[in-house]
């Protein structure tokens, strides 16, 4: 294939259809003003899209336009172009061709330099094919996985630190030339490869000959590298000082947080040490700051549960609990009301450990036992500053829930969570808490229980036939109506890294807190009130919501299999 030739693009678009003088001219005025690429210009101005200007090219060229979306990588090949020089050029190797060629995938297949460089670093003759830079620069950033690099980084330490003691000035970036340590670049990479993947946790975890570098996705745990177990004490310390955690004590388990910009995006960062036998485990959550609040509608809350729960806010007082384990999403399900209540008509005041979210307008107050300010004790204060609406970040004790359910009962609307398995089970596990009777019957108003489940990658979804054993499972909702319905799964993709998911969304059951269900719960039978509690559900479960995903295509069967395995125990 000929060098590709150098074309004007507005003089193309103009000869293709695709634009008039008149918005050429008013385009490079605008190109001149602000020094921006003429084609961003023409797509920011809505004048012609992205993959518009991209397929005048290949009609133009007479190569071909590809779509990426539709595009699975091979790694093999994409390998031959390293990543630095794929992003400069915007540049993919997408095949190989049969007579040994490689084809390539290039934004601007008219740059010659780009060209004759691309050809230089693979050493084979090239073809071009045209593809848009933005999906070209996302698929750039899913298939140059940093793990291969992690692992480097994590050599190079091993072999820096041989047997010489760690210098506690260069792991405290205080001598000259720490910026370029092997241990701060490690972390550095973990953090920003963490971000990419949109990992909520990353786990290091000694083991005998090793050290286990794992991050969570989409509540998935999975294994990023294994460096050398020389790593360990060293990534420990850093991170120790990085939280202002005791250096010297290696015996006791340490809880800290520490704030860091990730290429430019502030990140809070929660660390939690564990001393194991070969060494210190370090588990850190990842707080995004600039991520935004979702809204209400954007939770994957379905209309009957959004309902009701938008009902409940409206009430100035009583409480509401959103129950389910850790990292299910409780907090954002809050805060998404919180968002929805907040206005300079009300004061709201949130009591938590950690602050999660920020958001204007609230007064948000964060827990300190090592100082006592404990939830009970900023509580008492807190009913005392004439809230509206008070947020408890969870009820961990029988003091919180009662200070919490006084605030209910006396003119506040209260938000909070609680660690339990479903709705029905929340009123009876307030009572083992030692809460009086009356109090939960007065003050609660509604629960919402909730599990996360992931989401089926839209890029690689198709159609499947469920297992015999999945099948046993959807006829305990579906009855004889299974076969019905078609059902979908993810085959796996670069998109995805291959685990067939992408995102998370909600599934939910809520428990009204009416008359009868008080009433049940006022007498001293636990059954009698579970009765009363499933009766006013109606079977509308978390179970039930789970098949109403997977039966919109959104998930698959094994998903909801998973997640409800958790709460059906």
């Amino acid at each position: 294939m000929p060098p590709p030739q150098k074309i004007r693009l507005g003089d193309l678009l103009i000869q293709q259809g695709l634009l008039t003088d008149e918005q050429l001219k008013i385009a490079l005025d605008e190109q001149k003003r602000t020094g921006r690429k003429l084609g961003r210009v023409f797509v920011e101005s809505g004048y012609v899209t992205e993959a518009g200007i991209s397929q005048a090219l290949a009609r133009q060229l007479q190569i071909p336009f590809i779509d990426l979306k539709s595009f699975t990588p091979k790694p093999e090949l994409i390998k031959l172009l390293p990543e630095a020089p794929a992003r400069r050029f915007r540049a993919l190797v997408l095949a190989q061709l049969p007579d040994g060629r490689l084809q390539i995938g290039m934004s601007d297949p008219t740059d010659l330099q780009a060209y004759d460089e691309i050809t230089r670093l693979v050493r084979r003759e090239i073809d071009l094919a045209v593809v848009t830079e933005s999906e070209l620069l996302a698929m750039v950033d899913r298939v140059y996985h940093r793990g291969e690099q992690i692992t480097g980084l994590a050599k190079e330490l091993t072999a820096e630190l041989g047997d010489v003691p760690i210098e506690f000035g260069d792991l405290l970036g205080l001598n000259p030339g720490a910026e370029d340590a092997p241990v701060v670049k490690l972390l550095q990479t973990v953090f920003e490869e963490a971000m990419r993947l949109r990992a909520s946790d990353i786990h290091f975890e000694p083991q005998e000959k090793s050290l286990r570098i794992r991050f969570r996705i989409d509540g998935v745990l999975h294994i990023q590298t294994e460096a050398d177990a020389k790593v360990s004490s060293a990534v420990a310390l850093r991170l120790k000082l990085m939280s202002g955690l005791d250096i010297s004590e290696k015996r006791l388990p340490q809880d800290g947080r520490f704030h860091i910009k990730v290429r430019a995006n502030p990140v809070d960062v929660r660390i939690s040490t564990l001393p194991t036998q070969y060494g210190e485990s370090v588990v850190m959550r990842l707080l995004a700051q600039n991520t935004g609040l979702l809204e209400l509608e954007k939770i994957g809350m379905p209309e009957r549960v959004l309902g009701r729960l938008r009902h409940a806010l409206k009430r100035p007082s009583g409480m509401v609990l959103v129950t389910g384990p850790t990292g299910s999403g409780k907090t954002t399900t809050l805060y998404a009301a919180l968002n929805e209540l907040n206005s300079p008509e009300k004061k709201v005041i949130t009591v938590e450990d950690p602050v999660e979210y920020r958001l204007g307008g609230l007064n948000q107050v964060q827990v300190h036992e090592k100082i006592d300010l404990s939830f009970s004790r900023v509580l008492r204060t807190v009913l005392r500053q004439d809230p509206d609406i008070v947020l408890i970040g969870e009820m961990r004790d029988q003091e919180t829930a009662e200070i919490g359910m006084r605030a209910a009962m006396t003119g506040h609307l209260v938000l909070s969570t609680l660690h339990t398995n479903d709705a029905v089970s929340t009123p009876i596990r307030l009572l083992d808490m030692g809460v009086p009777r009356y109090m939960v019957a007065l003050s609660v108003h509604m629960v919402i229980a909730q599990r996360l489940v992931r989401v089926i990658c839209s890029n690689c979804r198709e159609s499947y036939t469920p297992t015999p054993n999945e099948h046993e499972w959807l006829r305990y909702e579906l009855a004889d109506q299974v076969d019905s319905h078609s059902f979908h799964h993810g085959r796996g993709c670069a998109h995805c890294a291959n685990t067939g998911y992408q995102g998370r969304t909600g599934v939910y059951e809520f428990l009204d807190m009416s008359d009868k269900v008080v009433e049940a719960l006022n007498h001293d039978d636990p059954g009698e009130f579970m009765r009363a509690a499933r009766q006013q559900m109606a079977g509308e479960t978390l179970r039930r919501d789970a098949v109403r995903l997977v039966l919109e295509g959104r998930t698959s069967v094994a998903e909801a299999m998973r997640i409800s395995n958790q709460f059906e125990e």
